[in-house]
């Protein structure tokens, strides 16, 4: 339970609410193009609460990937979460905590989730390797799933699916498991398209009993080898993660009206780098999958017919 002191100093704003909310936005935009292109489909009002919570999760993900990883240490992940606990108990430490701050007034949420991500980045810092799905399940929720849970408080959930008579006493189906399984979907996406990218850095996200049931070794894959062994072992990968992004698809229904095009769009963009990756004859390695703006584009009527009768 975070304790509030009894008399608040009053504190001077780093910046305004509305330029906090601007320096979310260009975080958003530059590191996360696909992802901005469907919050530019939510409502004003929602927008740039999730680009607030885009650019919390970014800028704490950068503490183990970014340019001053290096330097990271569980001290600095303490340091984080405390100015976590300011940042929910209404006092920012830095210009983008303002936005956040405002963001947790207009649309309550748990703290939890945002802990869960730190003891994610907190994995980072001693892992390598993850032995099983199980354990790289795990990873993915504390650092993806997580996401799904804190957007699903700005999208909001649709008040008006229970309005038969016998319903009306029912609350609102709050689809959680599948805000996780989208958040899941993405980060199994992002880890089969930076397979190279991680392997430079000494870092295998590929659970190693699933390259062991392909018989598929370290060695292997640290050369960039593209053989059956690892195409099959790429297609069992894939199919795991349509599964969870099917999973997702199931909740949308749910969600308030105004959210369903932007998640929709979302999720059918990011699971386009699946089919690059297929298109691409598997090789992460030296190919990165990336899904062209246009294309995008072009899927956006499909989504918006999705968000209206699915």
């Amino acid at each position: 339970m975070l304790q509030l002191p009894d008399s608040p100093p009053r504190m001077k704003l780093p910046v305004s609410v509305e330029e906090s909310y601007q320096l979310c936005r260009k975080i958003t935009a530059k590191y996360a193009k696909t992802f901005y292109l469907g919050t530019l489909l939510m409502t004003k009002a929602k927008r740039p609460a999730i680009w607030a919570i885009y650019a919390w999760c970014r800028r704490t993900d950068e503490l183990v990937d970014g340019p001053a990883a290096a330097i990271t240490t569980p001290e600095t992940l303490d340091k984080w979460e405390q100015q976590l606990e300011s940042i929910f108990a209404g006092y920012p430490v830095d210009s983008f905590d303002v936005a956040l701050v405002d963001t947790l007034q207009r649309f309550p949420m748990d703290i939890q989730p945002f802990r869960d991500m730190i003891a994610g980045q907190r994995m980072d810092l001693y892992r390598s390797r993850y032995e099983n799905f199980e354990e790289l399940y795990l990873y993915c929720y504390r650092v993806a799933g997580t996401v799904g849970l804190m957007s699903t408080a700005v999208m909001g959930v649709d008040t008006q699916q229970n309005t038969a008579p016998w319903n009306y006493y029912q609350p609102a189906y709050i689809p959680t498991e599948e805000a996780i399984a989208l958040g899941i979907a993405s980060q199994l996406t992002n880890i089969l398209r930076d397979v190279g990218e991680d392997a430079r850095r000494g870092r295998i996200y590929l659970p190693l009993a699933d390259l062991a049931q392909f018989n598929y070794t370290e060695q292997d894959l640290f050369k960039g080898v593209v053989d059956e062994r690892w195409r099959s072992l790429m297609r069992f990968q894939i199919e795991r993660t349509r599964q969870f992004y099917s999973k997702a698809e199931k909740g949308i229904s749910y969600l308030s009206p105004d959210a369903r095009l932007p998640v929709w769009a979302a999720l059918m963009h990011y699971s386009k780098i699946l089919e690059k990756i297929e298109r691409n004859d598997y090789n992460v390695f030296d190919r990165r999958a990336c899904v062209p703006q246009w294309q995008k584009l072009r899927s956006l009527p499909l989504a918006w017919l999705r968000a209206q009768v699915l």
